[in-house]
């Protein structure tokens, strides 16, 4: 038994998932169909029982009265031989043969004396009838009329008495049997109580079955999900019997609960070594800033403007000997911007000057930049003949790559026109960045007014106050729109400088 047992514990652990419901579906079914089955032969044993009694009482009652019906009918018709009267009796004449026939006629459920009672009915009718009808069928002044219509009387009395003494015995056969039944009646409540609560058992049983194999193993994994999400790896591996699909994922679980349990660790010794690599990178940058300081005031206190210039254009010559062009002309536009910067000290220059300027910064930001930075300029008018203040170009398109285009990811285009409207001639430096909200240009051009340089800074504020200084007409406003770019724009008469 006990082999038995283990068999289909090892048979019900290995089949799918998809099959355990199956089974259970079908052993639920069953034990409900069984339910069903066994009250409904309850119900029908009970009410068999009562039906059959009622039955054969309710027959033997309507011999009886449709024998009396009969009675009357046939005297009335002897009375008055009418066409009504006449149709009255046969249909009573045709209601007692239907209800003869009706009668209970089986000798092993009605038993001897209600069969022999039955009987008597049968015959005694059967001969009274041919009787009855021989009688009718004479004529009422012939002799020996009034003695054989008395003995239909005679004979219909004896019917009566049988039908009377038939119902009395049905009745005492019903009461009998009812009797008979009765303690199964009473006791029928509790067999079909004791039936349902060994349905309800098996239904629990077969539940809590299902429960055990399903059920309880997602608690369980519900359980260690849980300790895994407050970071506890701890205990030992969830095990379950299951061989199917519950028993596939348990397998996972444990070896995701392992590989989490390594890769959370190497992430904590990588957090740890980086956090000890970054403050010794913070470290080593911190001595480099000093050494740099130390190296930067050497360098002021012995570096002038014409060993820079030798040193740019020897490591220039350097770069063309070794056929570097590209830092070649890099160190040449940088030894160009040095010595307009540090050479010029007229306060009017031409605008070819400032553009070659322009041209030289905007090839370094672009070595620096690469693709990001997109120069084009349209100059409409003689550049050899302009004149415009000294460094009032350079600083503005600086202005327009630091904190317009190089602050944006995709960098964007710097386009430089300038045109002449009567005798003034207007600059304008537009760039695709970033731009600026309506508040913060109406707070830049409010500062630039006030002369407040930490707010514009230093370049731009030069470049405002000595265009209104040298120029009666002169202006500078600014354009912006957040999220499409800027534009500086100068005008400048021609012929007015003060300088």
């Amino acid at each position: 038994m006990g082999r038995i047992y283990q068999n289909i514990k090892t048979l019900w652990f290995s089949i799918s998932l998809k099959q355990k419901l199956g089974v259970y579906t079908i052993m639920v079914v069953l034990v409900m169909g069984l339910s069903v089955v066994f009250n409904i032969r309850m119900m029908d044993y009970a009410l068999g029982g009562f039906s059959g009694i009622l039955d054969d009482n309710a027959r033997c009652h309507d011999f009886q009265e449709a024998m009396e019906l009969e009675v009357g009918a046939f005297e009335n018709y002897v009375r008055n031989r009418s066409v009504e009267n006449r149709e009255e009796y046969v249909l009573s004449c045709v209601r007692s043969e239907r209800c003869i026939r009706s009668l209970p006629y089986d000798y092993g459920r009605i038993g001897r004396e209600r069969y022999a009672r039955t009987w008597n009915v049968k015959n005694a009718y059967e001969n009274y009838s041919l009787f009855r009808e021989d009688v009718l069928s004479m004529d009422v002044r012939s002799g020996g009329y009034i003695e054989k219509l008395y003995r239909v009387y005679s004979m219909q009395e004896y019917i009566q008495t049988y039908a009377r003494r038939l119902v009395q015995v049905t009745l005492t056969d019903g009461n009998d049997s009812y009797h008979e039944k009765e303690p199964v009646f009473r006791q029928m409540p509790y067999w079909i109580l004791v039936f349902s609560l060994v349905m309800l058992v098996l239904t629990v049983g077969f539940t809590r079955i299902l429960g055990n194999t399903l059920v309880n193993p997602m608690i369980r994994l519900a359980h260690c999900t849980r300790k895994i999400a407050r970071n506890d790896f701890g205990g030992t591996d969830l095990e379950v019997p299951n061989q199917d699909e519950m028993g596939e994922l348990v397998a996972a679980f444990n070896k995701m609960k392992h590989s989490t349990e390594g890769y959370i660790n190497t992430l904590k010794k990588n957090s740890e070594m980086a956090e000890l690599l970054h403050q010794e990178e913070l470290e080593r940058i911190n001595m480099e800033k000093q050494l740099n300081s130390a190296r930067l005031e050497l360098l002021k206190s012995q570096i002038n403007p014409h060993f820079l210039f030798n040193t740019l254009n020897m490591i220039g010559c350097m770069a063309k000997l070794e056929d570097a062009s590209t830092t070649e002309k890099m160190i040449y536009s940088m030894g160009n911007l040095f010595r307009y910067t540090l050479k010029t000290s007229e306060q009017v220059v031409f605008l070819e000057q400032e553009l070659k300027v322009v041209q030289d910064y905007i090839y370094i930001q672009q070595m620096r930049f690469g693709g990001r930075i997109r120069y084009d300029s349209s100059v409409e008018v003689d550049a050899g003949k302009v004149k415009i203040p000294s460094f009032s170009l350079q600083p503005v398109v600086e202005n327009a790559i630091i904190h317009g285009l190089s602050k944006k990811e995709q960098g964007g285009r710097l386009h430089l026109r300038i045109w002449q409207e009567g005798s003034c001639v207007t600059i304008s430096v537009t760039d695709t960045g970033l731009g600026m909200s309506e508040a913060k240009r109406t707070e830049l051009e409010e500062a630039l007014q006030s002369r407040r340089t930490s707010k514009v800074g230093i370049g731009l504020g030069n470049i405002y106050r000595r265009i209104h200084i040298m120029y009666e007409g002169g202006s500078m406003r600014i354009y912006s729109r957040e999220g499409c770019g800027t534009t500086v724009q100068m005008k400048i008469p021609q012929g007015e400088e003060n300088g």
